[in-house]
């Protein structure tokens, strides 16, 4: 039987996990990827590098973040996440979002690492999103 979670539920689901599916609207169209990420109060905080995902956001700042959690097609949590991209420029904002988001992540992602000794690559984009609206379903 499928039942909506709680605020509560929804909320500390959204919290503990750590990889959950960005969508966003690219060239008039659902874009969905993959995201590590980690929540920080009512945001939730990623970075990533220049390409089609931040193109999209910056032109339409309207996201969605789904999370979930599946032991089997029976068992199941899910929320999704709706809010609103924001760039964080201010060097103090981003180094403490960065450091956050390091000392969940240790490691750099492949990207990164791939460029980590190059000094004319891109440097990483970190963003929020602020959540708006949380729902959630659990099935068990």
């Amino acid at each position: 039987m499928i039942k909506r979670l709680s605020d509560d539920e929804a909320w500390a689901l959204l919290r503990a996990a750590r990889l959950g599916r960005l969508g966003c609207i690219a060239d008039g169209a659902p874009y969905v990827v993959p995201v590590n990420y980690a929540a920080d109060g009512a945001c939730v905080l990623v970075h990533t590098l220049p390409g089609r995902k931040l193109a999209a956001m910056r032109a339409n700042p309207r996201v969605c973040l789904q999370v979930d959690d599946i032991t089997d097609q029976y068992h199941w949590r899910s929320v999704l996440a709706h809010g609103t991209f924001e760039e964080i420029r201010n060097v103090v904002e981003r180094a403490r979002a960065l450091g956050h988001l390091l000392a969940q992540f240790p490691e750099l992602t492949p990207v990164e690492t791939l460029l980590a000794g190059d000094v004319a690559a891109p440097a990483p984009v970190v963003f929020r999103v602020r959540v708006e609206r949380l729902t959630g379903l659990v099935e068990n």
